[in-house]
């Protein structure tokens, strides 16, 4: 149903078959599986291979052998980690509207400039947004992936994390827009649901019992690829926050689709 032209990156397409599937594979996954269940979505063996090795020495993927003496790789103890806190992204129901928030307040000295450089990324990456100069917020359910985030990159000496409410001076709505580019944000839901809102229609539109193993773990990892990275852009602000219309809450509807449809079949192609 989609386009396997359009590739999403081979590394994080092995992510992907991890998180959904591969941890739950007892023992390690043997490469030849890997290299069987990546070419399903148009990946090719050489990359498949170049891209585990990157994997290994980012210490992600161990090398191990199965009971029957094939070679394999299995995730790391902090690739477990990486994965359990995705899934509580991932999978999130819909945010509570006054939860609060966390606020990091970071300084690095001028002589370990770089790792300010490395904090903002992460910061960022965890779905911060910036209120000044070394202050950054986020929705406060994001406490414990923060925490585990900066003590596993041994960030924490230059951290505190606080917290809280905002009590002004401007109206939250106003200062919410000025701490995230909604318009990029949105933008990035408008492209999922360009790609795979089409994916869930035209199985909406098939029985029940029409979901064949491989079509719907393709279509599944696809789509768990693209949607993996959205609740790190968007960190799930309460929709009294948000612009009218705002594109979030229907592209995690068609993921939720997608997942209830296609990720129980496809686990028998993937062997689990």
């Amino acid at each position: 149903m989609i386009n396997v032209s359009d590739q999403p990156a081979p590394r994080s397409l092995i992510v992907t078959l991890y998180g959904a599937y591969g941890r739950f594979v007892p023992g390690p996954v043997p490469v030849a599986e890997l290299i069987r269940l990546l070419a399903a979505v148009g990946v090719d063996a050489p990359s498949v291979r170049s891209s585990v090795s990157r994997l290994k020495r980012r210490g992600l993927l161990l090398p191990s052998r199965t009971a029957q003496g094939t070679a394999g790789y299995e995730l790391s103890a902090e690739a477990r980690q990486l994965l359990d806190d995705g899934d509580r992204r991932i999978y999130a129901d819909v945010p509570p509207e006054d939860e609060g928030w966390v606020l990091a307040v970071f300084s690095v000295p001028e002589s370990e400039r770089q790792k300010r450089h490395v904090l903002r990324s992460r910061l960022a990456g965890l779905g911060f947004g910036s209120a000044a100069p070394g202050v950054w917020i986020a929705p406060a359910r994001l406490y414990e992936e923060t925490r585990h985030t900066l003590v596993r990159l041994r960030l924490d000496p230059y951290v505190d994390l606080f917290r809280g409410e905002h009590l002004g001076f401007a109206p939250t709505v106003e200062a919410v827009a000025r701490w995230w580019d909604l318009a990029a944000i949105a933008k990035e839901h408008d492209a999922f649901l360009d790609r795979h809102a089409r994916v869930l229609r035209d199985w909406q539109g098939r029985a029940a019992s029409d979901t064949p193993p491989e079509e719907a773990y393709r279509d599944y990892l696809l789509a768990l690829d693209s949607w993996r990275h959205l609740p790190y852009v968007d960190p799930g602000l309460p929709a009294r926050l948000l612009p009218e219309d705002w594109p979030g809450a229907r592209s995690a509807a068609v993921f939720r689709g997608l997942h209830e449809r296609l990720r129980a079949a496809g686990a028998g192609f993937a062997g689990v």
